[in-house]
């Protein structure tokens, strides 16, 4: 497969045409059905539901990235692919991402883990009742980040729950990835687009919450860094940014992945250094590391000509079949 067309070059066009333009080759609404599930501090998770053609079908759980949804363009094009290869999508919205502000004193950030068993161990557990047998995750950008902190946790344990995981276009080292979001290009046009949804979401925590934090140094705030400095690390626990990047960072952990893991990540990612992302010394035995040339940011596009289509869906379907051929 090739990660991006001759018509589509760089990292910043392919990852901004993948988002805005590329089809998903949806030629309906996808049929989403919400869950809502409680969480154990008395909050709430929203799960949209692309149900496949039976109960029991194969099972895939798509974590989202940084203010992603259902609605995000590479989940359309999963619920496209899961459609029409007779998989069970599930699209868990981290708090505060489902068009609707959660209740408790936080939001979400990129390592909690806790917070991906929770949905983990429900959707597989349900899954299981209606008997079915196969269940694998993927995380995108943030959401992989998470989810392979996750897998590194469990350890042996996360077999229990899922046959493998996946991340695609994960920061997985949050400090490079995040400084890099700062400088040239990505600070120009890059963060603005995040902060647009970022910062009022925050606000309206803040009159949810009164002095949940320093609502003026919100409203200065000009950088992700900012941002996380102001707003994620102090609502989640963590000292600073530099302490909510390197511990939430699953980099440092991946060598306690024991799970079937695919990374995927394009070499020439405008939010990722190709630098900084893990060798083969990093990893456990259990993870395959898959670095495109090209794809940009979440940006896997095919087509002969413009538009093109998202391609993702048939990565992360290549890992499924190389897992199987694994496991036989």
């Amino acid at each position: 497969m090739r990660a991006a067309p001759w018509w589509l070059p760089g990292g910043h066009l392919q990852t901004i045409w993948a988002n805005q333009v590329a089809s998903d080759t949806l030629t309906a609404p996808v049929p989403w059905q919400r869950e809502r599930i409680d969480t154990p501090d008395g909050d709430f998770i929203d799960i949209d539901h692309c149900p496949g053609p039976q109960a029991h079908s194969p099972l895939i759980v798509l974590f989202h990235g940084l203010e992603g949804s259902s609605r995000s363009h590479y989940a359309r094009a999963m619920a496209a692919w899961a459609l029409h290869t007779g998989h069970h999508l599930a699209v868990p919205h981290f708090r505060g991402c489902s068009a609707e502000l959660n209740r408790a004193p936080r939001a979400y950030h990129s390592g909690d883990h806790a917070e991906i068993n929770h949905i983990l161990q429900h959707l597989v557990r349900g899954h299981r009742a209606q008997g079915g047998r196969q269940a694998h995750a993927v995380g995108i950008s943030l959401g992989g980040n998470a989810l392979m902190l996750w897998a590194a946790m469990q350890g042996v344990g996360a077999r229990l729950t899922l046959d493998s995981v996946t991340s695609v276009c994960s920061p997985l080292d949050l400090s490079e990835s995040g400084h890099a979001m700062g400088r040239g290009i990505n600070r120009l046009i890059y963060t603005p687009y995040f902060l647009r949804s970022m910062r009022p979401k925050a606000e309206a925590k803040w009159r949810q919450h009164p002095g949940l934090f320093d609502l003026q140094a919100l409203r200065r705030v000009q950088d992700l860094y900012q941002f996380d400095q102001v707003f994620t690390a102090p609502l989640h626990g963590f000292a600073s940014t530099e302490d909510y990047w390197q511990r939430a960072s699953a980099k440092p952990h991946l060598s306690a992945i024991r799970i079937p893991a695919y990374i995927i990540n394009a070499l020439n990612d405008p939010f990722i250094p190709a630098s900084s992302l893990p060798g083969p010394e990093a990893v456990s035995s259990s993870c395959h590391l898959i670095y495109t040339q090209a794809g940009g940011h979440v940006g896997y596009v095919k087509g002969a000509w413009p538009p093109g289509q998202i391609s993702l869906p048939e990565w992360v379907e290549a890992n499924l079949k190389m897992h199987t051929i694994s496991q036989t």
